[in-house]
């Protein structure tokens, strides 16, 4: 029992200073192991140091560089303050600029609504003045054809009634002593046949009717081979006319053939019946003849260019103002109408015993010519062309 007790003794001896060896060889190990932490801990303590520091250093630059940042962000919100209030100006300036562009185009809208309805009046209004024109054309085309309808008749009355007024022989179509040849009118002075024959274009197109008349000149033979029969025919034509008419004589030969209009036949007329007032005009010689043949012939032709000359400018002067019509604003031609109204001519008016003396008008020229010469006004050359194709 001793011995048990003795060996458990023993035993638990044992295991105690087992144990105690156990727990001091842990107790080594485990402060080894510490000791190793420690240090390792220390390493990578040191090593988090050393990065602090350089972090540190990092951020210090970084401070310094976040100072020049700061700085340049202030700079950078000062302009920005800057370019906020330029764009707000710039902003208002758009706006401005919209309102205004916008009031423009309402401007700009009313005045094409307003130059449209004065386009579409200027349109109704020319082809209203065209229609007005074309109809006026027409009107006087008819009065044209009926007038050369009735030109024979109309020179025939004319003619009898001047023979009548001057005591001049008139000799009819019935009353001519040739029967095969009767011309349209013919008088007698001084035991001579002077024929007029009327002459008008068959249509409006006057384009033929120069040709119609030179051919008609050759017709007139027939009445000048006669030895009774002056030598001294006329053709009297339509005095609108005249300005396709490019020859008013035509020297034939044995006869001589002038181209006239009714406007002439009167003084011509009473220029041949002159030549019976000389005492001894069979007397007269040959050059005598022909100066009074030269007057009436210069007179004839001033008469025939003067008519001519007059009916050139009325056309420019009609066609001038139908141009005031179509060009001029509606407003400037109204002013013009207005002005146009309230003018008046006032041209010397014709007494029936006062005559009109050369004398007088060759003054009131002289006098008309000093004062352009006292005024220094220059001379004005006409260039007006007519149509001359003569040959």
């Amino acid at each position: 029992m001793e011995f048990i007790i003795l060996a458990l003794l023993i035993i638990l001896i044992g295991i105690i200073i087992f144990n105690l060896k156990s727990i001091k060889n842990s107790q080594n190990d485990s402060e080894k192991e510490i000791i190793e932490n420690l240090q390792n801990d220390v390493i990578k303590r040191e090593e988090n140091i050393k990065n602090l520091n350089d972090d540190i250093k990092i951020l210090e630059a970084k401070m310094i560089s976040f100072e020049q940042i700061k700085t340049e962000k202030t700079q950078v919100q000062e302009r920005l303050k800057i370019v906020e209030q330029e764009r707000n100006n710039l902003k208002n300036e758009v706006n401005k600029l919209l309102n205004n562009e916008e009031s423009r185009n309402e401007t700009l809208r009313k005045s094409i609504e307003s130059t449209n309805t004065l386009q579409q009046n200027l349109q109704t209004e020319i082809a209203r003045v065209n229609d007005e024109r074309v109809e006026k054309e027409r009107e006087q085309q008819e009065k044209m054809k009926k007038n050369w309808g009735e030109h024979e008749k109309d020179v025939q009355r004319y003619i009898q009634l001047i023979c009548n007024n001057n005591i001049i022989k008139y000799i009819g179509q019935e009353d001519f002593p040739y029967p095969r040849n009767k011309p349209d009118n013919c008088i007698e002075i001084m035991d001579q046949l002077i024929v007029f024959d009327a002459k008008s274009p068959a249509n409006d197109d006057l384009s033929n009717f120069p040709k119609y008349i030179k051919e008609q000149t050759e017709n007139l033979k027939k009445y000048a081979k006669h030895e009774n029969v002056k030598k001294e025919l006329f053709l009297v034509i339509p005095s609108n006319t005249l300005s396709v008419i490019n020859q008013y004589t035509y020297n034939i030969g044995d006869y001589n053939v002038n181209v006239i209009t009714k406007d002439s036949l009167e003084p011509i007329i009473l220029s041949l019946k002159k030549i019976e007032e000389y005492e001894f005009a069979d007397k007269l010689s040959p050059e005598e003849r022909d100066n009074i043949c030269r007057i009436i012939g210069k007179f004839a032709h001033t008469t025939k260019r003067r008519i001519q000359i007059d009916q050139f400018f009325a056309n420019e002067f009609l066609d001038t103002l139908n141009k005031t019509r179509s060009l001029l604003p509606r407003e400037i031609l109204e002013s013009v109408i207005q002005f146009e109204n309230a003018e008046k001519l006032n041209p010397p008016m014709e007494k029936r015993k006062k005559r009109i003396l050369t004398k007088d008008l060759k003054n009131q020229s002289d006098k008309l010519k000093k004062e352009i010469d006292l005024r220094e006004i220059p001379e004005i050359e006409a260039k007006i062309e007519f149509k001359n194709n003569e040959k």
